[in-house]
């Protein structure tokens, strides 16, 4: 092949890290239809708050464009966008789709066209080629072009796992286009590779990560329903049992973002295909679902009608600014039918909705402690009784605080 030139469709949470890691080593081009966003990018500025201008400038072979043209030069396609579901819960492929056809239009004899993006079994194989055939009526697959897929292991917020040090499943059209993934993640992570048998194994690895963690937070979270009926501390439960070896400790909470409560529908929607419902995967989005409902019912068997509360913390998980699937905000929509409700999160990407100033918080009657930043994590109970009325009450949703008088947990 010739020189590997990169385009990377797509610089959010998943993009980004891949087009400034990518761009240490080959010359690669960030693409995004966001003008702002990509201007942004360009002064070295990311407002997720994942990289600095340093670590932008390191990346000395990566630019940054919504200028199309610029793919003319590419001969690498890796398209990172977001595929969430309808309100019907079923797949939405439309900004992939639109991606693929965007790069059909510079798509050149040999190119290679790579997939991070979460889809159902057996997407890439058959659904790229249709729309590409559409398009460019003489491509044919591994024979004018070729495709991966190394499924996206981005977790937002967390600077331990990162795209350099986490492994990368990788796959392809056949074994040259696996090599070639090889030669290019393996630059930017020292080969922690594991090559898939294919790529319908790949697709279907993704997914089941993520509802595998959907499933057990739904078993924890089904046991708070039940001992809160029973007065039992479900935190305290679950720290004794996970003294046995092989117990796997996971706690009750929220589950939100564009992965954990996006993918089990990409499987359902996939095995109804095939004749099959997965009705345990399928529950345990049900039960997931409804935990925001579960905490409504247990702040108000302790509050009165018109108490004032803080929520604390609006985005899907800790220390990330991205609010997209958050439960929360549907909790406070129900908190407000009954209280008068502030919300704050310093670093949510809507803080303008979702943020006071902090010398304006007054005393509360309630505080919900409902995402575990790390600036949170330094309050303590002191700081956070001053904000309270004398007998307020702390719900400590994230297991944040130790065990207090005034501290109620799941």
């Amino acid at each position: 092949m010739k020189k590997i030139n990169i385009g990377v469709l797509g610089v959010g949470y998943v993009g980004l890290p891949l087009t400034i890691s990518l761009g240490k080593y080959f010359k690669t081009i960030g693409f995004d239809l966001n003008k702002e966003r990509i201007k942004q990018l360009n002064q070295g500025i990311d407002t997720n708050n994942d990289f600095t201008k340093k670590q932008f400038k390191l990346s000395k072979k990566a630019f940054f464009t919504y200028e199309k043209k610029y793919l003319k030069k590419v001969n690498v396609y890796i398209i990172t966008v977001p595929t969430p579901v309808t309100k019907t819960k079923k797949p939405d492929l439309t900004l992939l789709n639109k991606a693929i056809e965007i790069v059909a239009k510079y798509l050149s004899d040999n190119d290679t066209i790579i997939i991070e993006s979460t889809v159902y079994p057996g997407y890439c194989e058959t659904e790229i080629p249709k729309i590409l055939k559409n398009l460019k009526k003489n491509f044919t697959l591994n024979k004018n072009f070729f495709i991966g897929y190394s499924p996206e292991r981005i977790n937002p917020g967390d600077k331990t796992h990162t795209i350099n040090n986490i492994t990368k499943i990788i796959s392809g059209s056949n074994s040259s286009t696996v090599n070639l993934l090889k030669k290019i993640y393996g630059k930017i992570n020292k080969n922690k590779l594991f090559k898939a048998k294919s790529i319908k194994v790949a697709e279907a690895a993704k997914v089941i990560e993520n509802a595998q963690r959907d499933i057990n937070i739904a078993f924890v979270n089904e046991l708070s329903y039940l001992f809160n009926k029973m007065n039992i501390p479900v935190n305290d439960v679950i720290k004794a049992a996970s003294t046995k070896w092989n117990f796997l400790k996971f706690y009750p909470g929220f589950v939100g973002g564009h992965c954990v409560a996006v993918d089990p529908y990409y499987l359902s929607f996939i095995s109804n295909h095939f004749g099959f419902e997965p009705k345990f995967l399928l529950r345990a989005r049900k039960i997931n679902d409804y935990f925001y409902k579960h905490v409504f019912k247990l702040i108000s068997k302790k509050l009165k009608k018109n108490s004032k509360i803080l929520v604390m913390g609006v985005t899907f998980k800790e220390n990330c600014p991205d609010v997209r699937n958050s439960q929360i905000p549907k909790l406070v929509e129900l908190l407000k039918r009954k209280y008068l409700v502030h919300v704050y999160d310093p670093i949510a990407n809507v803080a303008k909705n979702y943020s006071i100033k902090e010398k304006k918080i007054k005393k509360y009657d309630a505080i919900i402690l409902c995402v575990k930043h790390n600036k949170f994590k330094l309050f303590g109970i002191d700081t956070l009784n001053k904000k309270l009325i004398k007998d307020g009450i702390i719900f400590d949703i994230k297991n944040m605080l130790g065990n207090y008088k005034n501290v109620i947990k799941l």
